[in-house]
C-alpha cells in the first residue's frame, strides 16, 4: 500500500462535502474543518462572520492505490456549483468559496489543469471560480461538526 496522501477541498458547508467523499472508495478520513485564513485556532461563529478569512473545508486522506487526486477531484466538482464566487446556494459569504487547497505541484497541475478543461469544454454558464490555493495550516472544526449529517440528518443522508 502506498503511503496516505491529503487533499484540501472548499465547495460551501463542509457538511455535505464530507459526507461526499466519505463515500469515496479509497479515501480513509475526511474531517471538516477551516483553511485559508490568518486567524489561529479558529471558530465556527468567528469563520461565519467571513471576517477570518478562512473557508469550510474538508481535509481528505487517501489511499493513492485505490483514488486518485483526480478522481476526488470528480467528486468535488460534481457536489458543488464551481462557478459561483463566494457563495453555495443560500450560504453566502468568502467562507463558502469553491477552492483547491493543494500540497505540491502535482496536485497544482491535475487541479488547474481540470479547470481549464472545464472552462474549455462550453458546458458551463460560466466560467469556473474554483481558486487553486497553496495549502497552509488546517484546523478541524469543532466536534459537533465532525459526521454532522450522519449524527443529525437521518438515513437519508449516509
Amino acid at each position: 500500500m502506498a503511503a496516505r496522501q491529503k487533499a484540501l477541498f472548499g465547495a460551501g458547508c463542509f457538511w455535505g462535502v464530507e459526507a461526499a467523499f466519505r463515500r469515496v472508495v479509497g479515501v480513509i478520513e475526511a474531517t471538516s474543518g477551516y483553511s485559508g485564513g490568518d486567524v489561529e485556532s479558529p471558530t465556527y461563529p468567528q469563520v461565519c462572520t467571513d471576517t477570518t478569512g478562512h473557508a469550510e473545508t474538508v481535509l481528505v486522506e487517501f489511499d493513492p492505490d485505490r483514488v486518485s487526486f483526480d478522481e476526488l477531484l470528480d467528486t468535488f466538482f460534481a457536489i458543488h456549483d464551481p462557478t459561483q464566487v463566494d457563495r453555495q446556494g443560500p450560504d453566502v459569504g468568502r467562507q463558502y468559496r469553491s477552492v483547491v487547497f493543494v500540497f505540491d505541484a502535482e496536485q497544482r497541475r491535475v487541479a488547474a489543469d481540470r479547470v481549464a478543461r472545464m472552462n474549455a469544454s462550453g458546458r458551463l454558464p460560466r466560467p469556473v471560480a474554483t481558486q487553486i490555493e497553496t495549502a497552509g495550516r488546517f484546523w478541524p472544526a469543532e466536534e459537533y461538526h465532525q459526521r454532522y449529517l450522519e449524527k443529525n440528518a437521518g438515513p437519508f443522508c449516509r
